[in-house]
């Protein structure tokens, strides 16, 4: 259920900032009833950036699969051991 408190209640920080790391949900700021900011803690920001990227990742590498861009595994494997004397 997200949070969702009128930009008035942005006076009091010290509560906004335990909602914040209490939550790893975004809570939801209005102004004048409408939405107008949205804040998180650094650290759930940090984890919706890192799967940002993974998502990305993801997408790349099927991408790839599906245009047929890969290569049989225990060749690269042994490429790699080759090229770095392992």
């Amino acid at each position: 259920m997200p949070h969702i408190i009128p930009i008035k209640d942005l006076k009091d920080t010290a509560k906004i900032s335990e909602m914040c790391h209490k939550s790893s949900e975004p809570i939801y700021v209005t102004k004048n009833g409408y939405g107008d900011m949205v804040l998180m803690s650094m650290e759930a920001f940090e984890e919706m950036i890192q799967k940002e990227k993974l998502y990305c990742e993801l997408e790349i590498s099927e991408n790839q699969i599906k245009a047929g861009k890969t290569r049989d595994a225990w060749e690269a494997l042994a490429e790699v051991k080759e090229k770095y004397g392992l």
